[in-house]
């Protein structure tokens, strides 16, 4: 793979393999929404994430990356990113759940992401998710060559917070391909003083706002990987895995 300023770019066989990648991802999440509802264990979740993976013949992704234990992050509520898809955790009318898995194929990886509501939520609850939706989308058109890469930060930023709602600083999108994080970070917010990137056709980026109801400050609980909001608000996560070609974005993790 060729290199610009430590960010590989990829050729179409290999964005071909990461399309395939993240199309399974998509199909996985497709089938998680499907089983959401109040009294589901986040178990149950974590055993179609796995069938789904045997049955396609693609490695979980997150199993085992660093010491994590899932195949699956399952995070409810006020629980930003890495939750655990424990039995223990059952989900509750009004709940909102977000569920974050990848997979790797052929050596290449595919990530996403999406928030799903809990029976019927308050209307709260359902602008978040609209919101944070929005805002992955407006990040996304911004991933054109010629532009840099806090512009897709400054977009999802700036709709985010228009909207009244918190963007989280602590974690954020990345590069990725035959690792799941490679170079660059992909922020959800303009770092102060820092120059950003020109986008390159071959770079292919996972870009994942996580939104907060209330305030950005988040924390990590005593597992040693569930984020949480520090006020306790709710928190939104939608994800793509996009590649950057000289016709624009080309959004991967899709279902088709």
């Amino acid at each position: 793979m060729k290199k610009f300023r430590g960010v590989f770019l990829k050729n179409p066989n290999e964005i071909a393999l990461m399309r395939v990648a993240n199309r399974i991802t998509s199909q996985i999440l497709d089938a998680l929404g499907e089983a959401v509802r109040p009294g589901a264990a986040c178990s149950e979740f974590e055993d179609i994430c796995r069938r789904l993976c045997d049955a396609h013949q693609v490695r979980p992704a997150f199993l085992g990356y660093q010491g994590y234990g899932y195949a699956l992050c399952c995070s409810v509520n006020s629980e930003v990113v890495h939750g655990f898809p424990t039995r223990d955790k059952v989900l509750r009318e009004g709940d909102i759940v977000s569920f974050d898995m990848g997979v790797v194929y052929k050596g290449f990886y595919g990530d996403s992401a999406r928030t799903f509501p809990v029976g019927q939520v308050t209307g709260e609850a359902t602008r978040l998710m609209a919101v944070t939706r929005e805002s992955l989308m407006q990040g996304i058109e911004q991933a054109r060559t010629g532009n840099n890469l806090y512009d897709i930060s400054a977009a999802v930023q700036r709709h985010a917070e228009s909207a009244g709602f918190g963007v989280v600083r602590r974690f954020v999108g990345h590069g990725i391909g035959a690792r799941m994080h490679e170079k660059p970070e992909v922020p959800n917010f303009v770092p102060r003083g820092i120059l950003g990137l020109p986008l390159k056709a071959g770079m292919v980026l996972a870009i994942e706002p996580m939104i907060t109801e209330g305030a950005h400050e988040v924390e990590v609980l005593a597992d040693g990987w569930t984020a949480v909001t520090k006020d306790r608000k709710l928190s939104a996560h939608f994800e793509h895995t996009v590649a950057i070609t000289p016709e624009g974005p080309q959004i991967l993790s899709l279902s088709d």
